[in-house]
């Protein structure tokens, strides 16, 4: 059974783990550096009039997924970006989806008319995701640099709330 609920701050410790993971095995993330839990900390308390944050929990409150809104400065005030992470093998369980449900309730009542999703285009289960919460396609950008020096496509979806 997944519950998803607001993060605390010893979910931090946690997040970060299971976000290492996805970056160390690399492919579907921007983040190219291990985050630790006081990262998290301070990115979860930076905006939190423009933001909402949400964990995924199994039965025995271990974080399988998190996922957050906020804004982004290439995007107007309507909108929102969206980040989503579910644990290496956790996927396709409902886990997204249960995140994406509070998350489009908490867009709705900060405001956004609107969600964006930034993901890599060799980010095939990410596409994917999106493309089944609804998210449609509306810009490609090519060539894009990453932080690690690699050069790889993105794709910018939206999502109409």
């Amino acid at each position: 059974m997944i519950t998803v609920r607001c993060p605390i701050t010893l979910d931090t410790a946690d997040m970060a783990r299971l976000l290492n993971e996805i970056i160390s095995a690399g492919g579907t993330t921007a983040m190219a550096r291990p985050v630790t839990g006081q990262d998290l900390a301070e990115w979860i308390a930076h905006d939190p009039d423009h933001s909402a944050w949400y964990v995924a929990v199994d039965g025995a409150e271990r974080i399988v997924g998190f996922q957050w809104i906020e804004p982004a400065k290439y995007l107007p005030r309507e909108a929102a970006e969206i980040a989503t992470f579910v644990q290496i093998g956790q996927t396709g369980l409902g886990i997204g989806s249960a995140l994406f449900t509070a998350t489009c309730k908490a867009a709705k009542a900060l405001g956004y008319v609107w969600i964006n999703a930034n993901i890599r285009a060799d980010n095939e289960g990410g596409l994917i995701y999106y493309q089944s919460r609804g998210f449609q396609d509306y810009r490609v950008i090519e060539g894009h640099k990453m932080a690690d020096g690699q050069i790889v496509d993105k794709r910018l979806k939206r999502f109409d709330l």
